[in-house]
């Protein structure tokens, strides 16, 4: 697994690489500027090979590249003799080198409209965006949006990727296109730009299979439905739907895949449920009423020698309540145990149909810095899969605009996301290193190679804008030097370029350090 996820960071981290370094790397000898080193990755070389004046390299630590270009070091410029100083990168004018520099963050975004326009002209498969539980009181819920609605559209602008979501701060999100139950609805709104992304992100599509279980661990599909089963509506849709007094309760075959797609069922066992309910919290009460509840409530599995264990929980074994309490969802009772302050505590069980009244005492473990208390019990539940949608060929034209509109779209949101870090209206704890880059390049890989190669492209751009930054040391710091130069008519003193590239590098060290940082926090 550990070897699958380095492999995959390696090959989305390094087209990106090679590109900025290529770009560097052809300015350089359209100028006339020797270089003397092309080296993917950095540190001691793996493989080298000498082709004419260059030496073409892949180094140890693939977090990076360079190029190394004869006579770049400004403070010997001096020392060069005039026979070379043509195939020099400082004795090149100011525009040669200016366009030398800006090759690297130029190839990025290349690179990026490159992977669009594939990606639109031959079709893409990409993930819905859908919705999560959201609740009345929400201000989703309040502006029409429902619990597994499919965004399609916002502002009538077609959403491919999460980041399509993510409007300018300055805009009103004022139309969404939804799919709701196979129909497209257009829903009048009102949000502003930045605030609609993250209230979108806080109801992520975690949404259980409609299944229910009685208190002798029978399995059950409940839709509203007369027909036929529906196990494509979760059951928070199911308690989103309006005018419902009636609903079906289909037995599953003994022995059924609950992780499939299409289960079976005994059609001609088929029960009726009258039923009152306007929430998930009324639809679930109701159900238990009856001796029913969502299957994650069902232990699937049982570690050896958990607490869960020592007191004879099984698997099969159906959760009631915690601590006298009801509870009505697998995350409840894992929530409501991180509350309780004593050694033991107290939950009601069903097993094999006989409730059982049994005192735990939780282990305790150390996650993400928190004390986290466990039963070691695995949960039985059963959540909707990502649906995919094809998209078709927008043709050769429409290609080429939308792919360049996508990723000016990207350049302007990166700049904008840290216009927001700099004001302190992102917390720098946002700021991800490599293991934060692997990990989502990662699960996209396993998502979809569209949503692969479209994060590619995002961070191909965050790499191009990055790397203008005015810091010292990087490509930006470069180009400033050289307007500086013409603002000062003529180059700065040596002391000057030493005191900002000592300040570059330090700025860029503590950035580095940070995401470093927050990836460590974040992941172990």
């Amino acid at each position: 697994m550990l070897l699958e996820k380095i492999v995959v960071f390696i090959i989305f981290l390094g087209p990106l690489v090679f590109f900025h370094e290529l770009g560097h790397f052809l300015f350089a000898r359209l100028f006339g500027v020797r270089v003397e080193v092309f080296s993917i990755g950095f540190g001691p070389k793996l493989f080298k090979k000498k082709w004419g004046d260059t030496e073409y390299a892949v180094s140890a630590i693939p977090l990076g590249g360079y190029v190394k270009m004869y006579g770049d070091d400004p403070f010997n410029k001096d020392d060069i003799p005039e026979s070379e100083r043509a195939k020099s990168f400082t004795h090149q004018g100011k525009w040669a080198r200016f366009w030398i520099v800006m090759g690297g963050p130029l190839a990025n975004f290349i690179l990026a409209f490159v992977i669009f326009f594939a990606l639109l002209i031959a079709g893409e498969r990409i993930p819905e965006i859908k919705i999560g539980a959201i609740t009345p009181e929400t201000s989703l819920y309040q502006n029409g949006v429902r619990t597994g609605d499919v965004l399609v559209q916002v502002n009538k602008n077609d959403v491919y990727n999460p980041s399509d979501l993510m409007v300018d701060g300055n805009t009103i999100v004022s139309s969404l296109t939804i799919k709701r139950n196979g129909e497209t609805k257009e829903l009048n709104v009102n949000f502003a730009g930045d605030k609609f992304f993250e209230e979108v992100l806080k109801y992520p599509p975690f949404l259980r299979k409609p299944y229910l279980v009685d208190n002798s661990a029978n399995r059950f599909v409940i839709t509203a439905n007369k027909d036929q089963t529906d196990s494509q509506h979760s059951i928070e849709e199911l308690a989103n739907m309006e005018n419902v007094k009636t609903l079906y309760l289909y037995p599953v075959v003994k022995g059924e895949d609950l992780a499939s797609d299409t289960v079976k069922v005994d059609t001609a066992a088929v029960k009726e449920i009258k039923v009152s309910y306007n929430n998930l919290n009324t639809l679930l009460i109701a159900l238990e009423a009856q001796g029913l509840r969502t299957i994650d409530l069902m232990v699937r599995s049982v570690n050896m020698g958990s607490p869960a264990d020592k007191v004879g929980i099984k698997s099969d074994d159906v959760f009631i309540s915690l601590e006298g309490q009801k509870v009505y969802s697998f995350e409840e009772l894992r929530t409501k145990l991180q509350t309780i302050n004593k050694p033991t505590v107290d939950v009601e069980v069903y097993s094999a149909g006989v409730l059982k009244k049994i005192t735990v005492t939780p282990d305790s473990s150390v996650q993400d810095g928190k004390t986290v208390k466990l039963l070691g019990v695995y949960s039985f539940i059963e959540v909707l899969k990502t649906n995919f949608v094809l998209t078709k060929s927008k043709g050769l034209w429409s290609s080429t605009t939308v792919a360049v509109a996508r990723t000016w779209d990207s350049m302007k949101k990166t700049v904008d996301g840290f216009v927001k870090l700099i004001t302190n209206q992102v917390s720098l704890k946002s700021i991800g290193g490599p293991l934060a880059i692997g990990k989502v390049a990662h699960d996209s890989f396993n998502t979809s190679l569209s949503y692969f190669f479209q994060l590619m492209a995002l961070i191909s751009v965050n790499l191009g804008v990055i790397n203008l930054f005015p810091i010292p040391v990087l490509d930006g710091g470069h180009i400033m030097f050289i307007v500086l130069e013409i603002v000062n008519r003529g180059p700065l003193s040596r002391r000057k370029m030493e005191i900002a590239q000592q300040v570059g590098l330090s700025v860029l060290l503590m950035l580095m350090v940070g995401a470093i940082f927050n990836d460590v926090t974040r992941f172990f």
